[in-house]
C-alpha cells in the first residue's frame, strides 16, 4: 500500500504521526511511503532522514492511506478523495463544517482519539493524553504569572508560604499524570470525579492529595488553577464548570481546559492556539489549546508513532481488528460512529 505523510497546518502543530524509524519498518514490509517536504524539520527530522528511510517526497494525498497527527484545516478540507482512508485525530463534534466536508469527500474517517473505544483501552489516545495533563500543570504555573495575566501564585509556595491548590476534573489518563506533577511539586491538590474507583490507587501514590466526587463549586471557588481532565471518548466534552463558578473564584486564577478538543468542560471555553493561548473571562485566564502536546512536539512524536504504528500496519494488511473498528467515524458519506451522529444530530449508519 501506498501510504502518504502531509505536512501539518494547525497553528503550533509540529507532531509527525510517522517518524523515519516507522517509515523503514514499513517500507522493509514492502510498503510505499511518501511525505511532504519538510514533514519533521520543526522537530530536527531532516527529509534526507526521510529518504534513507526509503520514502520519497511528493503529494501525500495521492495515497490510498493518508496518516497525519490532527484534523483537516479548511486549506484541506477538499483533499480526501473517494476511496481513500485518513488516519489521525478527527475532532468532527464541535466542528459541523469539517464534518460536512468528510461526508462530501466520500473518503473514510478514522479517529486515533476512538479506537479502542469500546474496550476502554485507547492506546492512540492514551499517550497523548498523558502528555497533555502533564503539561497541564506547567502551563497552568505559566498562566499564573503576574505578567501573563495571573494572580502571581507559585504553585509548590515558598518558605513560609502556603502552596497554591490545583483543582483536577478527572481522575483518568490526564488528571493522573496532571496529578502526578502538581503533587510531586508541592501544590495543594484535589481531585474530583464522578466515580471513586480510581481513588484508591491514586490515593497509594498521592496520600496527601484530597479525592472526592462531590463539592465541585466549593473547591472551584478556593482554586488557584483548575484543570480540566474529564474525557467520554467519542463525545462532547460535558459542561461542568459555570460562569457563575469561575465569577466566585479569585482574579487571575487559571483554568487549563483539556477538553476543549471535545468542546470543553467550562461554559466560559472556547478553542485557542498555540500562538495566541489565552483570554481573560469573568478575570479568570483560559488556556484552552486544543493540540496541547505539540508543545513538546518531538517527544509526543515518538510517543504517537510507537501508538500508532501497529494500526498503520494493520489498515496496510486489509484486516481490521475490533477496536480499529470503533475509530472509524466516517465511511463513504456516512457518518458511521453512534456517538458522534448523536452529539452532531447527523443520520446514523451502522458500519
Amino acid at each position: 500500500m501506498r501510504i502518504g505523510l502531509p505536512r501539518e497546518t494547525k497553528d503550533g502543530e509540529y507532531r509527525v504521526a510517522l517518524t523515519p524509524a516507522g517509515v523503514g519498518e514499513l517500507v522493509r514490509a514492502g510498503h510505499g511511503v511518501v511525505f511532504e517536504s519538510n514533514l519533521g524539520v520543526a522537530i530536527g527530522i531532516s527529509n534526507q532522514e526521510y529518504e534513507k528511510a526509503g520514502a520519497r517526497i511528493d503529494d501525500p494525498w495521492s495515497c490510498e492511506l493518508v496518516v497525519k497527527v490532527k484534523e483537516l484545516q479548511p486549506p484541506e478540507y477538499a483533499k480526501p478523495r473517494s476511496g481513500q482512508t485518513l488516519f489521525s485525530f478527527q475532532h468532527f463534534g464541535p466542528e459541523p463544517e469539517l464534518l460536512d466536508a468528510a461526508l462530501a469527500s466520500g473518503a473514510t474517517f478514522i479517529a486515533f482519539e476512538t479506537v479502542g473505544q469500546d474496550d476502554g483501552s485507547l492506546p492512540i489516545l492514551a499517550p497523548m493524553s498523558a502528555i497533555a495533563g502533564r503539561l497541564a500543570v506547567q502551563l497552568g504555573m505559566w498562566c499564573l504569572q503576574k505578567h501573563n495575566g495571573g494572580s502571581g501564585v507559585l504553585l509548590p509556595g515558598a518558605a513560609g508560604v502556603a502552596p497554591g491548590k490545583v483543582v483536577i476534573l478527572g481522575a483518568g489518563n490526564v488528571g493522573s499524570n496532571a496529578l502526578a506533577v502538581a503533587h510531586g511539586m508541592g501544590a495543594e491538590v484535589v481531585v474530583i470525579a464522578r466515580s471513586s474507583g480510581r481513588f484508591p490507587d491514586l490515593k497509594a501514590f498521592y496520600g496527601k492529595a484530597k479525592f472526592e466526587t462531590e463539592n465541585l463549586a466549593t473547591h472551584v471557588r478556593s482554586a488557584d488553577l483548575v484543570i480540566g481532565g474529564v474525557l467520554t471518548p467519542g463525545q462532547m466534552s460535558p459542561r461542568l464548570i459555570t460562569r457563575a463558578m469561575l465569577r466566585a473564584m479569585r482574579p487571575g486564577s487559571a483554568l487549563v481546559d483539556v477538553g476543549i478538543d471535545q468542546g470543553g468542560i467550562a461554559e466560559t471555553s472556547r478553542p485557542t492556539s498555540h500562538s495566541a493561548p489565552t483570554y481573560v473571562e469573568e478575570g479568570v485566564v483560559h488556556y484552552c489549546v486544543p493540540n496541547m502536546p505539540a508543545a513538546v512536539a518531538r517527544t509526543a512524536s515518538l510517543a504517537l508513532e510507537k501508538a500508532a504504528l501497529p494500526f498503520v500496519f494493520e489498515l496496510c494488511s486489509g484486516n481490521t481488528s475490533a477496536s480499529l473498528k470503533t475509530g472509524i467515524q466516517v465511511h463513504k458519506g456516512n457518518v458511521v460512529h453512534q456517538f458522534l451522529a448523536r452529539d452532531t444530530g447527523r443520520p446514523y449508519t451502522p458500519l
